[in-house]
């Protein structure tokens, strides 16, 4: 899968093309639409490597492809509110017993430390599932499945899962190698956004891959989405 994963991206006709367009739209996307039109794209990977497509989708349909980026934010705003509000609660609960002073004062601040430390450790917890959740959405076009802890439960405990989660730590480290030696140079600069959203569709489809592979949607392999997207299969 790991393989699979990293020559992704540049499987089929157009990927240069494709790899350009995700750059330019990821480098634009301090302007916001870009980046939901970027989430909308990636949802679309998720969705196409679940049912067992090996090539990646085409940047077409803007506007279905804009809702759809909309709609993963949401999903991932809602699955972050929580840990980010308690965090704050505690926030405050440090900075009163700060204030307070004393023995009462430090009990709170101690609280506090606590309770900082748990969000965090929620923080995690949300973002091991919000992969599978993103991609039972892609799947399923329904936002609440993203919030389907049945289907969702199967995924997040099985081996495929856990790997695909992992691996991005690993890209992660080499990218960040990658991209100080891009640095170094103009040409190099302008390549950094190519080399992020090459890594971005190819942790994707990891986990899109891994969700079909732990429910059952790639053993098909038709490479077909609901929706119809993407471009034709390569059976092999």
């Amino acid at each position: 899968m790991i393989a699979e994963g990293i020559s992704y991206p540049l499987e089929g006709e157009g990927a240069l093309k494709r790899i350009v367009i995700g750059a330019v739209l990821g480098f634009a996307s301090v302007l916001v639409i870009p980046a939901f039109l970027v989430a909308g794209y990636l949802l679309r990977v998720l969705e196409g490597a679940a049912h067992g497509n090996d090539q990646p989708p085409a940047f077409d349909e803007w506007g279905e492809m804009f809702v759809s980026g909309l709609k993963a934010t949401l999903v991932i705003l809602a699955y972050g509110i929580l840990p980010i509000g308690v965090m704050m609660v505690f926030v405050l609960t440090i900075a009163a017993g700060g204030a307070a002073g004393g023995g009462p004062g430090q009990l709170l601040a101690g609280l506090g430390i606590i309770g900082i430390l748990l969000s965090l450790l929620v923080s995690f917890l949300i973002y091991y599932v919000v992969p599978a959740a993103l991609t039972n959405f892609a799947v399923e076009g329904s936002l609440g499945a993203a919030f389907d802890f049945g289907t969702l439960k199967s995924v997040l405990t099985s081996a495929d899962y856990l790997i695909a989660w992992v691996v991005p730590f690993v890209l992660a480290f080499v990218v960040n190698i990658v991209t100080a030696v891009l640095f170094a140079t103009i040409i190099g600069i302008l390549l950094v956004p190519l080399v992020q959203f090459y890594v971005q569709v190819a942790v994707f489809f990891m986990f899109g891959r891994a969700f079909g592979n732990v429910t059952g949607l790639t053993d098909g392999r038709d490479g077909s989405s609901p929706a119809g997207r993407g471009e034709p299969t390569q059976l092999g």
